[in-house]
């Protein structure tokens, strides 16, 4: 029997990684410059210009709800409960049809409660609504 003897000189096989690291970065670099490519749709959309500074001169019909349930039309306050009649009445006027009705909500309200109010305004004849929001950098008026 013939034994075997390991020289300290032997070569042992190693693997070369630098190959495949290359390969992996070229690999990231072509997702980073192609995902971008994959999330815009082929289908042609022409999205509604916004009205933010338009809409503050325009004759509006204001909704306004407090974090504790408390609710007014136009600096007025209502009950919840006479919300959809008093907007019939106020939407049924003469060249009120158009109106825009706000919604101003305190940022701690449900949004199932905002839904509530938007559903009674178009129960009630709204064409027009919009959602009122803070600008970032200004205070509550």
């Amino acid at each position: 029997m013939r034994l075997f003897t390991v020289t300290p000189n032997s070569n042992i096989p190693k693997i070369n990684v630098a190959p495949i690291i290359d390969v992996a970065l070229v690999l990231v670099i072509i997702l980073l410059i192609t995902a971008p490519m994959l999330s815009v749709t082929d289908m042609g959309v022409s999205l509604p210009q916004a009205q933010t500074r338009g809409v503050e001169d325009a004759v509006r019909l204001s909704i306004t709800l407090s974090k504790t349930g408390e609710m007014a039309i136009n600096e007025q306050p209502i009950a919840p409960d006479d919300l959809t009649s008093i907007l019939c009445s106020c939407l049924s006027k003469q060249n009120n049809e158009n109106m825009l009705v706000v919604v101003r909500a305190d940022e701690d309200v449900s949004y199932q409660a905002v839904r509530k109010i938007l559903r009674a305004a178009r129960a009630a004849g709204a064409k027009r609504l919009a959602i009122a929001t803070r600008q970032s950098g200004r205070e509550n008026r």
